[in-house]
């Protein structure tokens, strides 16, 4: 794995390996095989891969997997100061706000020669996943899964004020009063005393169960926020996707949608920003502190676990003016540019692309792999559970209700750009309009 020119800082990092720092891959001369090393970030998804590296080994005995697993935060830090130092893992989870700047540093081995050499047959993906991954004719990653949006509330909740799941399932939005997304959201929210938010006694400053559950840590996308409600408004983020250099946050429609979420927690229906407890949102809505809010189908089995405090179901993003809309996301192995198994690597990473290994993922029911069989494996699994995700799988199906996040040069110094100055405007330091044109001025210098 080591790279030839760097390999006493090299030896140093993996001798850092003993208290968990690193994992360094290589060669073993005693055994005669290659050890490869991949890294991912998501515990859930940690079984899944060791089903398939244990089937690769077998089939290709002369090679070794060592996976390792990082939280997401840690996993971004320790990838970027890896690549700095020329110790890469050889094979890694990527995401598309990060890997054009790996593609711009040369960081990353372009697999599309690889692909036309093995004649490796791309149509089994979902439609679009493996286009993400092209950038001036090179690939750099093969599609691993794809995530949609959608709601999850708790049952209980909404039940005891009256709002059925019919009414869930057609929830109508608008950046004015909110349409019944926001009745919904205002029966939900309940005071201390047992007043929900369309009491005319509703106490806003000592509310036990707020209705709605905003993310405001999303980055430059709002994915799991107003990203899907401004995308129902009109709003687009750029003049093109991917590699567009024009972005458009300073559209109005983005802006009202912004105005909507203060409103909503003016009225006491959502949580203060700042006053908001440290805790996630997935844990405030399973303490029964939240009523309802935007998840990503990555989180399915978070919330259909047997073990889970409180019982949810899913439900339809609410259709805007401009109907309904969810982001389609996916992510992809890559292979570091820096490896000395190229060809090892490309065996793991075609295999972790290939129906067999997304099968295999697929019926462990966690994500939504990019094989179209994987797909329907995971779809099979949960039904055979009994849960009905079809919120995320119906507007995934329909390609005008789905839009891709940016693919963007700049991509990780847009995001903080970007959510400060959206949390700006939800503090209240800042109106809609204004902030948003000041950071898209910013944004958009960035690529002159």
């Amino acid at each position: 794995m080591r790279s030839t020119h760097r390999r006493a800082g090299a030896a140093l990092l993996c001798l850092a390996a003993t208290a968990g720092l690193v994992s360094c891959g290589g060669s073993d001369s005693a055994s005669g095989k290659t050890t490869l090393d991949y890294w991912l970030w998501d515990d859930k998804q940690l079984p899944a891969y060791k089903e398939c590296a244990d089937a690769f080994e077998k089939a290709n005995p002369d090679i070794a997997v060592k996976i390792t697993q990082t939280a997401w935060n840690q996993y971004w830090q320790n990838l970027t100061t890896q690549l700095t130092s020329g110790d890469a893992p050889d094979v890694w989870t990527d995401q598309a706000s990060y890997y054009p700047q790996f593609a711009t540093n040369g960081q990353l081995l372009d697999l599309q020669p690889l692909i036309d050499r093995d004649k490796v047959d791309l149509s089994g993906y979902q439609e679009g996943l493996a286009d993400v991954w092209v950038k001036d004719g090179k690939r750099y990653g093969l599609p691993k899964d794809w995530d949609s949006m959608a709601l999850v509330y708790n049952t209980a909740q909404f039940e005891k004020q009256g709002v059925s799941t019919e009414q869930l399932a057609d929830l109508k939005w608008n950046p004015d009063d909110g349409g019944t997304l926001e009745q919904a959201i205002a029966k939900a929210t309940v005071d201390a005393e047992g007043r929900n938010g369309l009491d005319p006694a509703f106490d806003k400053k000592n509310v036990k169960t707020y209705g709605f559950l905003p993310e405001w840590a999303d980055g430059a996308t709002g994915q799991n926020g107003w990203g899907p409600l401004a995308a129902s408004n009109g709003f687009t983020y750029l003049d093109k996707n991917p590699w567009g250099t024009e972005y458009k946050y300073d559209d109005p429609k983005l802006a009202e949608t912004i105005a909507w979420f203060k409103r909503l927690i003016d009225k006491g229906y959502a949580p203060r920003f700042d006053k908001q407890s440290s805790v996630g949102n997935t844990e405030l809505l399973s303490a029964g502190k939240g009523a309802m809010m935007i998840a990503g189908s990555w989180t399915i089995s978070t919330f259909t676990d047997p073990k889970a405090r409180q019982k949810f179901a899913f439900a339809p993003l609410p259709a805007g003016p401009e109907g309904r809309k969810s982001s389609l996301n996916g992510l992809s192995d890559a292979i570091w540019a820096g490896t000395e198994h190229k060809e090892e690597a490309w065996k793991w990473v075609k295999y972790l692309g290939s129906a067999e290994c997304q099968d295999k993922v697929g019926k462990r029911g966690v994500v939504l792999p990019a094989q179209k069989s994987g797909t329907e494996a995971a779809l099979a699994a949960h039904t055979a559970a009994g849960r009905d995700i079809s919120a995320f799988t119906d507007i995934a199906a329909d390609k005008n209700s789905t839009f891709m996040l940016p693919v963007t040069e700049h991509g990780t110094e847009i995001n903080p750009l970007v959510q400060d100055a959206v949390q700006s405007v939800i503090l209240g330091q800042a109106e809609p309009g204004p902030a948003l044109k000041s950071v898209n001025e910013k944004v958009n210098g960035l690529f002159k």
